[in-house]
C-alpha cells in the first residue's frame, strides 16, 4: 500500500486525485504544515525539501521501496506505474508533459505567490500583489486559449496535466481572479469537479482544513525563521 504524506492543499490534492482515479490503495499520513510537522525527522527522511506531498511505495520499480517527493514527479511515476492518464504516443505524451510542466513552473508558483501576498503577508504591499495578479491573469488567459481548442490540457483525454492544474485553478475566486471571467476554464473546472474520484479525493483530510486567520506562530513556521532554518 502506498503511503501518502500530505495535507489538504492544491499540491496534496493532485496526488489524492491521481490515486483515486487509478484505484490504487493508499494510506494517508497527515503532515500538518501549520504546526511544523514537515520538519520532523521521519518526514525529512523521505523528502529533504520538507514540502508535501511525498509518497512511499513499498512495491516500486523492481519490487524495491521507493520514496518520492515533488508532486509532478509523483504524478508521472503513478501514471507510468499504472499505464493510465498519460498518453503512450510520443507527440501526445510530450503535449501532456508540457502542460504538466506549465502547472509546475507557472500556475503553482505564481498562483501561490498571489495567494501569499493577498491573503497571508503581514505587510500589505501593492507592488507584489499587482505583479502576481497580472501574471496569474496571464496564465489564466493561456489556459482559456488552450481549453478553447481542446476539452483537456493534453487534448481530448483527461490526464495528469489536468490533475495537476485543477486543484490550483478551482480556487481562483479566492485570489481575486473570478472563474466567471474565463468561461472555457470554468467549464473545464466544472467538468473535472463532476468526476466521482475527484469528489472523493478533495475530501482527503478535509476535516483538517480551517478558515481561521493564521497565527503568529503558524506564520513563523510557514513563512518565517522556522521555515528557513538550516537543516
Amino acid at each position: 500500500m502506498i503511503e501518502v504524506w500530505t495535507w489538504p492543499t492544491p499540491n496534496g490534492h493532485k496526488v489524492h486525485i491521481m490515486l483515486e482515479e487509478c484505484g490504487l490503495p493508499y494510506k494517508v499520513v497527515p503532515v500538518d504544515i501549520r504546526a511544523g510537522e514537515q520538519f520532523k525527522p521521519e518526514f525529512l527522511a523521505i523528502t529533504p525539501n520538507h514540502r508535501i506531498p511525498a509518497i512511499v511505495d513499498p512495491d516500486g520499480p523492481g519490487g524495491r521501496r521507493l520514496a518520492l517527493f515533488e508532486s509532478g514527479a509523483i504524478l508521472i511515476y503513478l501514471a507510468e506505474k499504472t499505464g493510465r492518464f498519460i498518453p503512450a504516443d510520443g507527440i501526445a505524451r510530450y503535449t501532456c508533459l508540457q502542460w504538466l510542466m506549465f502547472q509546475m513552473g507557472g500556475i503553482g508558483p505564481m498562483f501561490g505567490q498571489l495567494n501569499h501576498f493577498r491573503n497571508y503577508a503581514k505587510e500589505k504591499l501593492a507592488y507584489p500583489v499587482e505583479r502576481y495578479m497580472n501574471e496569474t491573469q496571464r496564465l489564466m488567459r493561456v489556459l482559456a486559449k488552450r481549453l478553447a481548442e481542446a476539452p483537456y490540457l493534453a487534448g481530448d483525454e483527461y490526464s495528469i496535466a489536468d490533475m495537476a492544474a485543477w486543484p490550483w485553478v478551482r480556487g481562483s475566486d479566492t485570489r481575486g481572479v473570478p472563474l466567471a471571467d474565463y468561461p472555457e476554464v470554468k467549464a473545464w473546472v466544472d467538468r473535472i469537479a463532476a468526476r466521482p474520484a475527484v469528489q472523493k479525493a478533495v475530501q482527503v483530510l478535509a476535516d483538517k482544513q480551517r478558515s481561521a486567520p493564521i497565527t503568529d506562530k503558524e506564520r513563523d513556521v510557514m513563512f518565517g525563521a522556522t521555515q528557513f532554518a538550516r537543516r
